[in-house]
C-alpha cells in the first residue's frame, strides 16, 4: 500500500491517478481517499488499528493532514483529530511508501 498525504486539496488523488494510470472508478475501486474522514474521535486504540490493518489492503490511501492550522476548542473536534492523526501514524508504518503531497509536487517521504 501506497499512503499519500498532504494538505487539503493539495492534488493527492491527482497524484495517485497519474501514478497508477487510473480513472475515476478505479481510483473508487482500488483507493481509499480522505480516511481521516472514517475516524469520529471515539475510537480505541484497537479498533484505529483494525481500521488501518482494513485500510492496508488498499493499493492507495489518502489523508489531509490535520495537524496544522488553529486547534478547535470543541472537545469533540480535538478528539476527531487527534484520532485522524493516531490513523495516519499508523498507515504510514504499514505502508510500504509514503509520500507527501504539497502544492500538486510529491515528495517521497518512505
Amino acid at each position: 500500500m501506497i499512503f499519500v498525504t498532504g494538505p487539503l486539496y493539495s492534488g493527492k488523488k491527482t497524484y495517485v491517478k497519474t501514478r497508477f494510470g487510473w480513472n475515476d472508478a478505479q481510483l473508487a475501486r482500488l483507493a481509499a481517499a480522505d480516511v481521516q474522514q472514517l475516524v469520529t474521535g471515539a475510537e480505541t486504540p484497537a479498533q484505529l488499528e483494525a481500521l488501518a490493518a482494513q485500510l492496508a489492503q488498499k493499493t492507495a490511501v489518502t489523508a489531509a493532514e490535520v495537524g496544522s492550522g488553529v486547534v478547535p476548542i470543541d472537545k469533540a473536534q480535538r478528539a476527531q483529530r487527534e484520532a485522524a492523526g493516531r490513523l495516519a501514524i499508523l498507515l504510514a508504518q504499514q505502508a510500504q511508501e509514503v509520500v507527501r503531497v504539497f502544492c500538486g509536487i510529491p515528495t517521497r517521504i518512505k
